[in-house]
């Protein structure tokens, strides 16, 4: 063969492997496609969600959002081309992980060109194209509309034509004054936490959020390893039986019973350097919190500026939640189980070398879930009298959320019993620490959870007692890695079953007494 054709040939198979990956399809309504635009430096997606008949009840049913608009379109229309780029004017307002004025309504269309989506537009009687809809986000799942119907909650939007008016109509629902050049967080009226007990209960969406974001961090940066393994299915474990979310719970048990195939024990040999790189091998194929809503941004965990909360606030909830739910003889398994997990997968240097002294400096096993859940609040509030230091120094802390010692007298004013607290909101307090463990469940429980419990009632799904508590209090928590793949398997099969198993096994188990 000749240089030549051996070069064309070359050129050829390079050509085809950049097509190849610049290729590589993303699931609508994935949140990772909110990201990998900007990661991959494509073209920006769009904004408004494309939905259809085999996601539609689900996006909706499970939104953060308020409201929503469902825009019919058929992509053949000129009309309906026309008026995309002012539909997504006003989607940028609302949806991905950049909107401006996020959690207020979710901006979607449905192509109704396409076969597969002929029913769900007859069920909305749509009648010429473009046709918006407006109402509450769990009415069009299993839902429709009709001409003649008088009391719908779902509203056709009349006038909507340009982005402006679209704009305007939607002012007028809402008594806002949104603006088409509104940046990020201009007009915002965010909701302090700090006298509101209730805001909490908007962290359901963050605590998902964190544990995506989390996961996703850790399979970016390729940081499962032969010595972190075992604590990273400590933590799933963890996740699987005391996450608030159930949809988290349930892709946890998926991820860790297919743990062995995602990330064999041999990873470390050179032989399987290749297949742990395989996409097909990486727990990224499993959605860590089930089929993912398209949003991407935060809702109890935002901040008043950009760079501020989010991520880290959303994880504190997540700890704080795990450790609220555990039963007694879990205690040290989950203090081993967190402690490890942020050791070896929380990539803030500084953050995670001051989490993990704390735990060393650990000397007594946990024997009750109430010495593990007040350990944490304690840990919290060191972290945060550390960074109110260094915040006010230079000037880096968001000023609408400054850190401060949890919880402050606004939001449990039976858990101090006196304080000598100095300006920057460092100081000493005596604490009623019956108070405040009695305020850390209520707290990071029940109220955390409520929103579950609201949904189920406002969708009327019609749902077992045993059901709808279990996405109150979550089931006991697998703590032998020996043979837990088998156990998690079942139990995404039969969830309730087992649950009640290991519920008793679990009571039935004495406090572990030594360290390991």
């Amino acid at each position: 063969m000749s240089m030549s054709k051996a070069s064309v040939i070359l050129i050829v198979i390079v050509l085809l492997l950049i097509s190849s990956k610049e290729a590589v399809s993303i699931q609508p309504g994935s949140r990772s496609i909110l990201r990998a635009v900007s990661r991959e430096n494509k073209a920006q997606a769009d904004y408004a969600v494309d939905l259809n008949s085999t996601n539609f009840d689900v996006v909706l049913r499970n939104t953060p959002a308020a409201h929503a608009i469902v825009e019919f379109f058929a992509h053949w229309c000129p009309a309906c081309r026309n008026y995309k780029p002012h539909y997504e004017k006003v989607a940028r307002l609302f949806n991905g992980p950049d909107a401006v004025h996020p959690g207020i309504a979710l901006i979607t269309r449905v192509d109704c060109a396409l076969k597969i989506n002929n029913k769900l537009c007859d069920k909305f009687s749509v009648s010429h194209y473009p046709m918006l809809f407006w109402g509450p986000p769990s009415k069009f799942a299993s839902g429709g509309w009709e001409p003649k119907e008088e009391k719908s909650e779902i509203h056709v939007i009349d006038d909507g034509r340009t982005a402006e008016r679209l704009l305007n109509w939607i002012n007028k629902q809402l008594g806002s004054s949104y603006g088409l050049d509104d940046g990020k967080f201009e007009n915002e009226h965010l909701p302090s936490n700090i006298s509101d007990p209730g805001q909490i209960a908007r962290a359901v969406y963050d605590v998902e959020e964190a544990t995506f974001f989390a996961f996703e961090i850790i399979l970016e940066h390729k940081m499962i390893k032969p010595h972190t393994r075992a604590s990273l299915i400590r933590f799933l474990q963890l996740l699987v039986a005391h996450h608030p979310s159930r949809r988290c719970r349930k892709g946890s048990a998926e991820v860790l019973v297919n743990f062995d195939d995602l990330s064999p024990p041999d990873i470390g040999l050179p032989d399987k350097q290749e297949a742990v790189s395989d996409d097909k091998g990486m727990p990224g194929n499993f959605q860590i919190c089930g089929k993912e809503v398209p949003r991407g941004y935060w809702m109890f965990c935002r901040g008043s500026k950009n760079d501020t909360r989010g991520f880290s606030c959303g994880l504190w909830v997540v700890l704080h939640s795990l450790s609220v739910r555990i039963e007694d003889g879990e205690s040290q398994f989950a203090f081993t189980a967190v402690c490890d997990f942020i050791n070896n997968f929380f990539i803030c240097e500084e953050c995670r070398q001051h989490f993990y002294q704390m735990c060393s400096s650990v000397t007594t096993p946990f024997n009750t879930s109430r010495e593990f859940a007040l350990w944490l609040w304690r840990t919290h509030n060191k972290v945060n009298e550390r960074l109110m230091k260094d915040e006010a120094s230079l000037g880096t802390g968001d000023p609408k959320f400054p850190k401060i010692i949890w919880p402050p007298k606004e939001l449990c004013s039976s858990c101090h019993l006196s304080s000598n607290q100095r300006e920057n909101g460092a100081g000493q307090i005596v604490w009623n620490l019956n108070e405040v463990y009695k305020f850390l469940t209520g707290y990071y429980g029940k109220t955390l959870a409520s929103l579950y419990k609201e949904k189920d009632r406002r969708l009327g799904e019609e749902v077992s007692a045993g059901a709808i508590a279990d996405l109150v209090t979550s089931t006991s928590a697998v703590v032998v890695p020996v043979g837990a793949a088998l156990a998690i398997a079942l139990a995404s099969c039969a969830f309730g079953a087992l649950a009640c198993f290991w519920r008793s096994q679990q009571k039935n188990r004495k406090p572990r007494r030594s360290w390991n």
